[in-house]
């Protein structure tokens, strides 16, 4: 079943010849690099939702490929750093939130000790590391300079080598798929020491349809199509798809199935674009477009990525549809406002509902809100937001079990608060 970020979830037929055709593809594209170059047994530890199509493709794939596997029943970062430091898997697969929050418990755990300023500095030393470093790789220019690799040396052993540490010190490579992963943010584990290539793909496309591939990574890219697989971008800027891999049907839905297919193609509702070389980007959903009421489109994943990327933000929810600007929901991410409070010498019983109203904790997020808006022009920035009390979780029927936000459900569920930006 598809996720249900924009509506009711739809049953996909997927043949045994679609789950082969992606195991496939997976093991011929990725094996290599996880077996041969790291010269180590590669096994990973698997806790996404299994009855998801990522997760049971994995699976399969794993076992056609003899990797060894482990199990884990949460996908929440607190409850999985433990295990990750006891299994100590070579490789990863998750979604963007989880390097998310592991980024943030460094900055957070760098911070407890007096190291915050040095955090932020490995962060930027990284992007720019990471960056020439990858040019070299790809024939683009000379690479880092004595300088660079100096201050990398430094920040290797004062906090890149503590992030391998913390997700079990064997870690090399990650693959992350579900949303965009923020081009920083990879770069920084890059230079860390850990390769995330990016996936794209749906439950329509048995899970991955395009991937980066090991000798060629592109940040901020989702990569090539898998073998056998096409992908196209129609003239509204729709990207299409068409393979082994595409799905048969809607489960007894015919009407929603003729939508979406036509001549083996398959019109997935994403927005993206085709560089070059033949790499695919993604820039939005076409459902979730937002028109504000001065005829400006927005996307608003990019600015959602990149607000999530950094604390104390925790979900996100941007809105604008038919208004005069572009506006955001924002949460808290609970241990960053435990560690807030720690810092700031405040008691850790505070409620909620003054912490949201704090003249610093609105500036800290101003500041996340700033860097959303570098992405975008001034007409798509966020000109105001709001913080909210409470989480957005699948308890609460306002994440899929994938941690995607429930668009729908979020704006039903906090109506009065956009009305209130507005006002």
């Amino acid at each position: 079943y598809t996720s249900g970020t924009t509506g009711r979830p739809k049953g996909c037929v997927l043949t045994h010849a679609n789950l082969h055709a992606e195991a496939a593809n997976t093991v011929e594209l990725l094996h290599p690099i996880f077996k041969e170059v790291t010269d180590q047994v590669a096994s990973t530890l698997l806790f996404l939702p299994l009855a998801h199509i990522l997760g049971r493709t994995l699976q399969i794939a794993c076992l056609t490929a003899r990797i060894e596997v482990g199990h884990f029943p949460s996908i929440k970062p607190d409850e999985l750093r433990p295990a990750l430091k006891a299994f100590r898997p070579t490789f990863l697969v998750g979604v963007p939130y989880l390097f998310e929050k592991i980024h943030d418990t460094g900055r957070a755990t760098a911070e407890r000790i007096g190291r915050g300023a040095s955090f932020e500095r490995a962060h930027r030393l990284a992007v720019r590391f990471g960056a020439a470093h990858l040019d070299r790789f790809l024939g683009r220019g000379k690479g880092p300079g004595p300088a660079l690799y100096a201050a990398w040396a430094l920040y290797d052993l004062l906090v890149y080598r503590r992030v391998r540490k913390e997700l079990g010190g064997r870690l090399r490579y990650a693959i992350s798929g579900g949303s965009p992963l923020e081009r920083d943010l990879n770069l920084f584990f890059y230079t860390a020491g850990i390769l995330i290539y990016e996936g794209y793909g749906l439950t329509e496309t048995t899970a991955a349809a395009t991937v980066v591939p090991p000798l060629g990574p592109r940040p901020g890219t989702v990569g090539l199509p898998v073998p056998g697989t096409a992908v196209r971008i129609a003239d509204d800027g729709e990207v299409h798809i068409k393979g082994g891999i595409v799905f048969g049907s809607y489960w007894n839905n015919p009407d929603a199935s003729r939508q979406v297919l036509s001549d083996g193609w398959f019109a997935t509702g994403d927005l993206g674009s085709l560089d070059a070389d033949g790499y695919l980007t993604i820039t939005g959903r076409k459902k979730d477009i937002l028109v504000t009421t001065g005829g400006k489109n927005v996307s608003p994943a990019v600015l959602e990525d990149r607000l999530r990327s950094r604390p104390p933000v925790g979900q996100c929810l941007v809105v604008g549809d038919n208004r005069p600007f572009v506006g955001a929901l924002i949460t808290l991410d609970a241990e960053t406002v435990a560690h807030w409070l720690s810092v700031r010498g405040m008691p850790a019983g505070t409620p909620l509902s003054e912490v949201i109203r704090d003249p610093r904790m609105l500036a800290d997020v101003q500041k996340a809100v700033d860097y959303a808006n570098e992405a975008v022009s001034r007409a798509e920035s966020i000109r105001a937001f709001a913080l909210v009390e409470g989480e957005f979780t699948e308890e609460n029927g306002l994440l899929t079990p994938s941690l995607k936000v429930k668009r729908q459900a979020a704006q039903e569920a906090f109506a009065a608060e956009v009305d209130k930006l507005y006002a």
